[in-house]
C-alpha cells in the first residue's frame, strides 16, 4: 500500500459512519416503489479503429511475444472480463462509414491496406475484421454491437453482412462465413444504420436520414432467433431534432435511436482543457458540463415520448465520455488523454444519471475502451495499467441488470466554483439481481467531505459495506511508473447507538456500498 492509499484509508476509518450529523445530506429510498431494470448494456464499451485503440491496445497478432489468445492481448482481456463488459460496439464511429466488411475477412495477409483518412491518416491493415471481433467479444463474454456503413456503403451491402453474420442457411455468404472459420452463425445483438449521420457519416438531415434508414432496414434480413436490434443513428448535444423526427417516422422499423455528447472543460472545441494539471475551475466546469447528460436526456426522451408513449424505443448513449486536449507528443488523430481521478467522478456522476432514465436508456457506450479518450485501460507495448475509469465500472458492476429505485436527497448544497454551480451530492439505488440493496454516492466538492444520512423506510439499516475511490489530488492518475496511484479501497460504515447511519464521503470520491 502507498502512502496515497495510506492515507485515504485513514481518512476513511476517521470519517466512516455513525449518527445523524446536524448538517448531513438527507438521503431518502423507496424501496417499495422499484423502478425500470438498468440493462447491463448501460455499462457497454466501444472499440474503434482510432490511434492505438484496437491495434496494440487490444489486438498485437497470434505472432506477438506479448501474450495473446488468438491475436487478442490476455492482460487486456483479463482485464476488461473483470469489470464484466456487457457489450462491446465496433468498428466505429467516424471509421464505421468507411469502413467496407469484406476487407475484414479471409487470410490477413491477403486482406487490403486502406487508409484511416478519419484517425490520422495511417495505414488500416484490416487485420482485424469481422470474425477478429467476434473471437474478442467472445471472450469477454460480451454482446456484440456491430455499426453498418451509411456513409459509403450501400442497402447492399448492409444486407448481404446481416446475411453473412446471421444466416444459418446454405447461401453462398453463409457458407463464405463457414469457409472462414465460424459455422454457426454470429450473435449479433444489436446492428446500427450509419453513425453520426448529421456529421462524418453524411452531413445528412434528419428527415434525408429517415427515408435512407427505411430503405436500408428493409433489407437487413436474418433468422428470426438471430436477428439483430437495429439502431437508427440520432443525434448529439442539444439537437432534438433527431429524436423528433425518427421516433415518428421509423418508430415500426427500429429497436432505438442513438445519442451522442461529450464532455468538455471549457466548452470549446478548438481548446478543450488539459487532461492533468487543472486548476479547481476546470474541475468543476467539468463536472458541471458532464452534468448537461440530464437535460439531454430529459429533453430527449420527452420528444420520443410524443411519438412512443410506450417507451418501446429506447435511447442509446452509444458514445459519450471526456475529450481533452490531446496529450503532447502524441498524433493528434490518435485522441490519447490521460485519466484521471476527475474522470472517474465524471463517470459515476453520469452512471447516476442513466440509472435515473433505465426506462428510456438502455444502452450507453464510453469512448473508448483501451488508449483512446476516456479509456478503461492504457498500455505501451507489452505494458498495461487501469484508469480511474476502470475502477469506476468495477464499482458500479452490482448495478447491471439491478432494478432502479426512487430516491430523494433534502439539505443537500450546492458546491461553486470559477461562476459554476453543481449539488455536492449525487446519489442512485438499486436492488441488484442478487437480492441486495446498493447505494452509489459521488462527492463533487473536492475541498470538503460531507455527511450523507441514509434512510429507508421500512428498514433498519446496520451497516453498509463497499469501496471507496479518493485522492489526494484532483488529477491523481495512474503511470507506468505509479500504477497504483488511485485504487479503490474498502470502505464501511456502521449505525449509532441510536439506530441511525450517517455516511461520511470524502471529498472528490465515489462511493459504492451494499446495504447491511
Amino acid at each position: 500500500m502507498n502512502p496515497i492509499q495510506r492515507g485515504v484509508l485513514a481518512l476513511c476509518m476517521m470519517t466512516a459512519g455513525g449518527a445523524f450529523a446536524a448538517d448531513a445530506v438527507s438521503l431518502t429510498i423507496d424501496t417499495g416503489k422499484p423502478g425500470a431494470v438498468i440493462n447491463k448494456d448501460v455499462y457497454g464499451q466501444f472499440a474503434e479503429h482510432l490511434g492505438t485503440g484496437i491495434y496494440e491496445g487490444l489486438w498485437v497478432g497470434p505472432k506477438s511475444k506479448i501474450p495473446n489468445t488468438k491475436g487478442w492481448r490476455n492482460d487486456v482481456v483479463g482485464a476488461l472480463k473483470d469489470i464484466h463488459v456487457p457489450l462491446v460496439r465496433w468498428p466505429g464511429g467516424c471509421f464505421a462509414d468507411e469502413y467496407h466488411w469484406r476487407d475484414g475477412i479471409g487470410a490477413r495477409e491477403k486482406r487490403p491496406v486502406k487508409v484511416n483518412t478519419n484517425w490520422g491518416g495511417v495505414d488500416e491493415s484490416n487485420a482485424v475484421g469481422t470474425h477478429e471481433f467476434f473471437d474478442l467479444v467472445e471472450m469477454l463474454g460480451a454482446d456484440a454491437y456491430v455499426n453498418g456503413n451509411l456513409g459509403t456503403g450501400s442497402a447492399q451491402e448492409m444486407s448481404e453482412w446481416v446475411e453473412y453474420m446471421t444466416s444459418d442457411s446454405k447461401s453462398t455468404l453463409a457458407n463464405m462465413r463457414r469457409k472462414n472459420g465460424h459455422d454457426k452463425p454470429f450473435k449479433v445483438a444489436y446492428f446500427a444504420v450509419g453513425n453520426e449521420a448529421w456529421g462524418c457519416g453524411g452531413n445528412m438531415s434528419a428527415q434525408y436520414y429517415s427515408d435512407l434508414y427505411k430503405q436500408v432496414e428493409t433489407f437487413l434480413r436474418a433468422p428470426k432467433q438471430y436477428r439483430p436490434k437495429i439502431i437508427a443513428s440520432g443525434g448529439n448535444d442539444n439537437d432534438i431534432t433527431w429524436s423528433e423526427v425518427l421516433s415518428k417516422e421509423l418508430k415500426k422499423q427500429t429497436d432505438g435511436i442513438s445519442f451522442h455528447y461529450y464532455t468538455i472543460p471549457t466548452g470549446k472545441w478548438e481548446v478543450k482543457g488539459a487532461s492533468t494539471g487543472f486548476q479547481e475551475n476546470e474541475w468543476i466546469s467539468t463536472l458541471s458540463n458532464t452534468m448537461r447528460m440530464e437535460t439531454h436526456i430529459q429533453k430527449n426522451t420527452a420528444a420520443m415520448d410524443k411519438n412512443d408513449p410506450e417507451k418501446k424505443l429506447g435511447l442509446f448513449v452509444d458514445e459519450w465520455g471526456t475529450w481533452y486536449d490531446v496529450e503532447k507528443g502524441t498524433n493528434p488523430g490518435f485522441l490519447f488523454q490521460q485519466n484521471t481521478l476527475r474522470d472517474a467522478v465524471v463517470a459515476a456522476l453520469n452512471f447516476n444519471i442513466f440509472h435515473a432514465h433505465a426506462d428510456r436508456v438502455r444502452m450507453t457506450n464510453i469512448a473508448q475502451m483501451v488508449n483512446v479518450l476516456q479509456s478503461m485501460i492504457i498500455t505501451d507495448k507489452d505494458k498495461m495499467l487501469l484508469t480511474p475509469t476502470y475502477y469506476a465500472y468495477q464499482m458500479y458492476v452490482p448495478f447491471q441488470g439491478a432494478t432502479s429505485l426512487p430516491i430523494s436527497l433534502k439539505d443537500n448544497p450546492d458546491y461553486s466554483a470559477g461562476g459554476f454551480r453543481v449539488p455536492e451530492i449525487s446519489a442512485s439505488a438499486a436492488r441488484g439481481a442478487d437480492g441486495k440493496l446498493y447505494v452509489a454516492l459521488v462527492n463533487t466538492n473536492p475541498n470538503k467531505p460531507a455527511d450523507v444520512a441514509l434512510n429507508i423506510p421500512g428498514q433498519t439499516v446496520k451497516s453498509v459495506k463497499g469501496n471507496l475511490l479518493t485522492a489526494s489530488a484532483m488529477d491523481t492518475h495512474n503511470t507506468f511508473q505509479s500504477p497504483n496511484a488511485i485504487k479503490p479501497v474498502a470502505f464501511s460504515a456502521a449505525a449509532g447507538a441510536d439506530g441511525k447511519l450517517t455516511v461520511k464521503v470524502p471529498a472528490k470520491a465515489v462511493i459504492v456500498v451494499a446495504v447491511e
